[in-house]
């Protein structure tokens, strides 16, 4: 393979790699329908992911708190609509599922 090809074909691999986990949570929001509720950008019924991670940034708890709040449902944070328990999801999802909240730029 001549190198300039090469050049071009390496960085996009990689960038393929980087973006994959992040395609990878989302399916996973999908299927235990985080999306029913959230988005990435924008607040639905409860907070866009983006703005939970600006509010969680600095503490250092955060995946374990947000991993549980993702099992046991929550209230008050973000106003008056709790959120329901989410007791199908897995501790192992619910801690990659935070860690992918917590990760949103």
């Amino acid at each position: 393979m001549p190198q300039s090809r090469m050049r071009v074909l390496l960085p996009a691999f990689l960038l393929l790699a980087l973006l994959e986990p992040a395609q990878a949570d989302v399916a996973l929001a999908r299927a235990k329908n985080c999306m029913s509720c959230h988005a990435v950008e924008r607040k639905v019924i409860g907070p866009s992911f983006k703005d939970i991670a600006v509010r969680y940034k600095d503490n250092k708890s955060a995946p374990d708190l947000l991993a549980g709040k993702i099992i046991k449902g929550g209230s008050g944070v973000w106003g008056p609509v709790p959120m329901p328990a989410n007791t199908q999801v897995s501790e192992a999802d619910a801690r990659k599922l935070a860690t992918w909240i917590l990760q949103t730029p």
